[in-house]
């Protein structure tokens, strides 16, 4: 084996493994919650549904690249690779989808009770769920045609412009295909992404305003810590320019990738790897700005009896 081919399994595999420690992490933290009878957040809904689509990004990349990487070339069917490429299509959009409904949601219940959205700040809650769910359904029938131009290794096929994963192979070379739907499937990321910025910026402007109104206070109680509102303008800034800072790279090398003829396996394994780092390092982040989770780590580690000695 090259030591190229083991360095970059190592690089998938650490990925992997590390988005799912994280991911199965949070989803822990939120049965925790659940059985210890603690009251979850609205948006709760949102994040359980965003951690399995994750979970669904990372093992269905992820573990496919290591094992491609490490010399494992033909273990996957026509049918095997058809599938896997469908469920990743399908766990990537509704990761998608379920942060720009994060962020909408946001942005209505942190909005004025005068404001326009007052009557929607209270129906918003209800409806998480269904959204969430709408979600899953959307991206399964908008992504029904992936699996047309996915094919597995072991089938014999002389075109010289398909894309190889290692495992698989796709053939992306269709005009019609690239001249219709790779720009129709387009669209819905880019409006997520649109409405998301839009949304954390009004996000970002009601917190500034209400900081400004508090200004005083914090004038008479100086502290070197960070107010409130700069914590909460701070988490959201990171959240925002993460996903959106991953998603403009990935969909630079997903172009690359989708355009060009017989494109190189490094760059191939690039975009993949780009791909799978909001999905990896998402979870750490919610972690990170949830003080529930530091609570729920302490409370395991008191109710945890020691063993008796023999």
């Amino acid at each position: 084996m090259a030591s190229r081919d083991l360095a970059i399994g190592t690089v998938f595999l650490s990925q992997t493994a590390i988005g799912i420690l994280g991911n199965f992490s949070l989803f822990y933290h939120y049965l925790f919650l659940h059985f210890t009878k603690c009251r979850l957040r609205s948006m709760d809904v949102i994040l359980m549904h965003l951690n399995i689509a994750n979970t669904l990004v990372l093992l269905s990349k992820g573990i496919p690249e290591t094992m491609a990487a490490l010399g494992l070339k033909d273990f996957l069917s026509n049918t095997g690779c058809k599938l896997l490429f469908y469920l990743h299509k399908v766990g990537r959009d509704v990761s998608m989808s379920s942060t720009c409904l994060l962020s909408v949601f946001q942005a209505i219940t942190i909005s004025p009770r005068d404001s326009r959205w007052a009557e929607l700040k209270a129906k918003a809650p209800r409806y998480l769920g269904t959204s969430s769910i709408l979600c899953w359904v959307l991206s399964m029938i908008l992504n029904i045609a992936v699996p047309v131009n996915v094919t597995g290794k072991r089938r014999n096929d002389n075109n010289t412009n398909k894309v190889d994963f290692g495992y698989c192979s796709s053939n992306p070379s269709n005009k019609v295909r690239k001249t219709f739907y790779i720009p129709l499937s387009l669209v819905p990321d880019l409006f997520c992404v649109g409405l998301m910025v839009w949304s954390s910026g009004f996000v970002v402007f009601i917190l500034y305003q209400h900081k400004q109104q508090v200004q005083y206070i914090h004038r008479n109680k100086p502290s070197s810590r960070p107010s409130p509102e700069s914590s909460a303008i701070q988490s959201i800034l990171v959240l925002v320019s993460t996903f959106i800072s991953l998603s403009t790279i990935s969909f630079i090398f997903h172009i690359c990738v989708t355009f060009l003829n017989n494109p190189s396996l490094w760059l191939v394994n690039t975009s993949t790897l780009i791909a799978g780092c909001f999905p990896a390092v998402s979870p750490y982040i919610l972690m990170s700005q949830d003080s529930r989770f530091s609570r729920s780590c302490c409370s395991w580690m008191t109710n945890v009896k020691p063993l008796p000695l023999p």
